[in-house]
């Protein structure tokens, strides 16, 4: 199954958030706890981790760059074969974090 790597919606008082530091690469495989990426916000510094285990697929959001609140900043699958597809229906579960 490929995963959505999502801004959590539930930082407050921000509608955007700043990719600050990517901390895996694509192929890298996660387990839970893994430090997948920084993301800045105007007052502080939040660090996503896996909740689950994948394989990073693709980084949609640069380092450096801004992402709205829910935004899409990277793919996840089960296994390295799964093919990446484009639209809702290969995008259908968010991937969990902590």
């Amino acid at each position: 199954m490929i995963y959505r790597l999502t801004v959590p919606l539930t930082i407050e008082q921000n509608t955007e958030v700043r990719v600050l530091e990517w901390h895996v690469a694509a192929g890298d495989r996660l387990r839970a706890g893994t430090l997948l990426v920084e993301l800045e916000t105007h007052k502080a510094l939040i660090e996503v981790r896996a909740d689950q285990t994948g394989i990073m697929r693709e980084r949609r959001v640069d380092a450096e760059s801004w992402c709205p609140l829910g935004g899409l900043l990277a793919l996840v699958s089960d296994n390295i074969d799964e093919p990446l597809t484009e639209g809702e229906q290969a995008m259908a579960a968010d991937f969990l974090i902590g």
